[in-house]
């Protein structure tokens, strides 16, 4: 395999749907390095932190809990050959850990062979890694719309099987525990598994159910920490407003949404020259996070330029976004992001089908651009152009150019940059 192919075969691995890069990534892996099972677990990713591709029989089996004590004994942005515990087995893991803590573990088709070319592996996961972390930022629709189906969906099972083998384990207590059963050695040590087994069911809820939540208290503590990160070299005073103990939990991609949106906000007002003083404040009530950022005295904030980066995100996420300046007095970022999404549109979903290239396809025509032009404009063929419009009005499930220019200028396609 040249290097050039590889490239261009990874470039189709992290420009495809979020929830199919792991099938994709493991058949350009597949040659080099030959594996029955691939897993890759970030907790971006909160409706699914874990994406898994090959024997169902392995990755059916991979809990959370494995994954976890895995990743505790890789060291970050190092790649290793290991024996782990994975799918209920004990194996040889080929692990990579990149440097945003996101890790690849394959199971290879050889329990002896250890890993090729590591550094190689760790360097071309790094990338997908990092598409995967951009990809969450960006918060499309597809991923949205995944990501808290899966989140609501795990929830609800989590409960359901909890409460089912709770009540199972309080009856065998409570007959355990009964005065009127002989054999008494035998039920003090059954009492002890069940006690035992009732405190790991409830820990394991406990831990699976933060992956589909977060405080907002928790949430915001990890933005201070970012945004002290960011400015730790700027001289301007901040100033954090946490939100209280008992705020509104905040949905997972809601969490890592708002803390992306506020870093991006935060960038804009150190872009003032004369930025002495800012104020990062977290609130909600039953149906909204409230984000508001402020400086003092300042004024300055490319407002126009800010809105336009948050745009899109805030589009997705139903939110709205309101941003002042106002030279010698201050400037104000005020963004409210809905708990709950609004109710889908059927436009959208078949909008969100598009990969990258479709779209861009897309935002052309609907400007009244021919294939010569789009072509020209892109740096493709003709026939190219030709076969990408009709991958747009199949996904579309349109039968003319216009009633595809339609939709995206109702969905705002036509005018993004």
């Amino acid at each position: 395999m040249s290097d050039h192919i590889e490239l261009t075969e990874l470039r189709e691995v992290v420009e495809g749907p979020l929830r199919e890069i792991a099938a994709r990534f493991s058949r350009f892996l597949a040659d080099r390095w030959p594996h029955q099972a691939l897993v890759i677990f970030t907790l971006e990713c909160t409706g699914r932190p874990r994406k898994v591709a090959g024997a169902a029989a392995i990755t059916e089996k991979i809990t959370i809990a494995e994954l976890e004590q895995l990743k505790a004994t890789v060291p970050h942005d190092s790649q290793l050959t290991t024996h782990a515990g994975l799918g209920g087995a004990d194996r040889t893991v080929w692990v990579a850990l990149d440097a945003g803590g996101t890790l690849l573990a394959l199971v290879p088709r050889s329990p002896r062979a250890r890993c090729p070319q590591p550094a190689l592996l760790g360097a071309l996961f790094g990338i997908v890694a990092t598409s995967i972390r951009q990809q969450v930022e960006q918060a499309s629709p597809d991923y949205l719309a995944e990501s808290r189906a899966a989140s609501t969906e795990r929830a609800r099972t989590i409960a359901e099987m909890a409460a089912a083998h709770e009540t199972a384990l309080v009856t065998i207590l409570t007959a355990l525990r009964s005065t009127r059963l002989d054999d008494r050695p035998a039920r003090l040590a059954a009492t002890d598994s069940a006690s035992a087994a009732l405190v790991a069911l409830r820990s394991a809820q406990t831990s699976d159910l933060a992956l589909s939540e977060e405080p907002a208290h928790c949430a915001f503590t990890r933005l201070r920490r970012e945004v002290r990160q960011m400015l730790r070299h700027h001289d301007a005073e901040l100033e954090f407003v946490t939100p209280p103990k008992d705020a509104h939990p905040l949905p997972g991609e809601i969490a890592h949404a708002a803390r992306a949106m506020t870093c991006t906000a935060v960038l804009a007002f150190t872009t003032q020259p004369d930025l002495t003083r800012l104020r990062v404040a977290w609130s909600t009530d039953a149906t909204t996070l409230h984000l508001d950022i402020r400086d003092r005295e300042s004024g300055h904030l490319d407002a126009a330029g800010l809105r336009r980066q948050l745009d899109g995100r805030a589009k997705t996420l139903g939110a709205t976004v309101e941003v002042d300046a106002v030279p010698g007095w201050g400037s104000r970022v005020a963004i409210a992001v809905p708990f709950e999404p609004a109710s889908d549109q059927p436009d959208d979903a078949l909008l969100s089908t598009l990969n990258r290239r479709e779209l861009e396809v897309l935002r052309l025509v609907s400007r009244g651009q021919r294939n010569k032009a789009i072509a020209e404009a892109l740096g493709i063929t003709e026939s190219t152009v030709k076969f990408h419009v009709a991958g747009v009005l199949k996904k579309l499930e349109v039968s003319s150019r216009g009633e595809a220019a339609a939709l995206a200028l109702a969905a705002g396609i036509a005018t993004a940059d």
